[in-house]
């Protein structure tokens, strides 16, 4: 046989070798209109949450060509359209351009497409970096440090969502957690893995309440998301309130105002995932997140631009199906291993206790902490309204004499301020009610036990202690 021949004859087997292995086809789409904050795209058939990539065509004289390409998730459809809401800046895309699906890795080597288009697994969601390397940094949504302290270290891509953990096999909640709060410590005491709320209106210290808690909360690793608040608010939460100390155990996610609203929700779930991360480890984990209503509201931006009815003022029923998925992620983990115990902020407008996600939050946490904005005006600090606030597993992880203890304050503080009008105005006589008597002459100390500085922590045992004492007085 000739040369020539032997070259024809082992071409025409690799051929049948290539034909034997049939290679999937990749759908590749193209972006047909952007209407406000939704792409659509049509020839794009991948899965809800599915991450896409927006790039644009080579011929085009559009400035962006060559430029990094869009990223965005396919957030629902229509029909053969699928809706994309972008996670970066959209100015400058035009009609045409290519929108390319992440793949896995076992097809990305045969379709030829570039690495940065596929993650681990065979998933098509988004992966982020997890690990040791995360703490003592600031990141955003996507990963990337904001603190230029140079690369991420010691971190690997996972996945950010993961399966619920059954409620049968999760640990009750049985052990306290000291706050370093005395007010938290003594009247609402947190057990290991319980899911409070921050109900608070804007200006009553719930960041200063924060920041107190991620410094003197006795925890192995502290995350923090700061999702959709002011960008002038993310370094001086860092640098004034939570400190060199208790950045150095902790993770600080921020997701400011400006940020699309797939970007702040990205924000909070990519908290709630490295708080997994480490809860998973068998580490007790502390998730302090702001805020909870402004993780709503991002919801509510994507399901209003993609068609949704608008339902309980404005909030569409998405939202109100999203609050307990991502607050349901945090909690005890299974017998033996870590656990997340959890403070989310919710933003009462108007000071509104009755503001429908202050209403949703209430009913799915394990207790919540009201500021109140009349006590911050009059310098009580921190602003805690014991009478509206509970802790709905205290009687599980607090002894009865201390219970009992609790329960005799709320008493004599809720005697005094149903009669403060009168006594203010002089019509108050003792002698007339024994228990008003007491309340009165035992405010001051009750002021002081409520009343902390915020450089100085209350550890759990002294501020048990200190609340008897003031009973003992009655």
């Amino acid at each position: 046989m000739s040369a020539r021949a032997e070259r024809w004859t082992r071409y025409l087997e690799d051929l049948q070798a290539f034909a034997a292995n049939p290679v999937p086809l990749e759908p590749q789409g193209k972006l047909v209109r952007v209407a406000g904050m939704v792409l659509e795209a049509t020839g794009v058939r991948v899965p809800v949450g599915s991450v896409c990539e927006i790039h644009m065509p080579s011929t085009s004289a559009n400035p962006r060509r060559g430029s990094a390409p869009v990223k965005a998730e396919v957030v629902g459809f229509s029909g053969d359209r699928a809706y994309l809401m972008p996670t970066d800046e959209v100015q400058g895309l035009s009609s045409g351009a290519l929108v390319l699906p992440r793949i896995g890795p076992a097809q990305a080597p045969q379709l030829g497409h570039p690495q940065h288009l596929w993650r681990r697994g065979e998933d098509r969601g988004l992966h982020l970096p997890m690990g040791d390397g995360l703490l003592g940094r600031v990141v955003d949504s996507h990963g990337h440090p904001l603190d230029r302290k140079g690369p991420l270290e010691l971190v690997q891509d996972e996945p950010m969502i993961r399966r619920p953990i059954n409620a049968m096999d999760r640990e009750p909640i049985r052990t306290p957690l000291d706050t370093g709060v005395r007010a938290i410590n003594a009247m609402l005491t947190v057990g290991r893995g319980q899911r409070l709320g921050l109900f608070a209106g804007t200006g009553v210290g719930k960041s200063v309440l924060l920041g107190m808690m991620a410094r003197y909360t006795q925890a192995d690793v502290i995350v923090v998301g700061l999702i959709g608040e002011r960008g002038r608010e993310v370094k001086e939460f860092i640098e004034d309130i939570l400190g060199e100390e208790g950045l150095q155990r902790s993770v600080v996610v921020a997701a400011p105002a400006d940020a699309p609203p797939l970007v702040r929700m990205q924000g909070a779930t990519y908290a709630t995932a490295i708080a997994e991360h480490f809860r998973d480890r068998g580490q007790h984990v502390l998730l302090l997140m702001d805020s909870l209503t402004r993780y709503a509201m991002a919801q509510r931006e994507i399901a209003l631009a993609i068609g949704e009815p608008p339902a309980t003022k404005g909030y569409p029923p998405s939202c109100f199906a999203k609050l307990p998925q991502l607050v349901e992620r945090s909690g005890n983990g299974l017998y033996g291993e870590g656990s997340i115990t959890a403070f989310y902020t919710v933003l009462s407008e108007g000071d509104d206790q009755q503001d429908p996600i202050a209403d949703a939050a209430r009913g799915i946490l394990d207790g919540h902490i009201v500021l109140s904005r009349e006590l911050a005006e009059a310098g009580h600090y921190p602003a805690i309204d014991i009478e509206r606030s509970i802790s709905r597993v205290m009687t599980n992880v607090a002894k009865q004499p201390h219970v009992e203890a609790a329960r005799r304050f709320r008493q004599l503080l809720a005697k005094f301020n149903k009669a403060r009008d009168l006594i203010q105005l002089g019509a108050y006589q003792a002698g007339n009610d024994p228990d008003l008597d007491t309340a009165v002459r035992l405010h001051p100390e009750m002021n002081r036990l409520l009343q902390q500085d915020m450089h100085s922590a209350a550890p759990l045992a002294g501020s048990i202690s200190q609340l008897g004492q003031v009973i003992l007085q009655a």
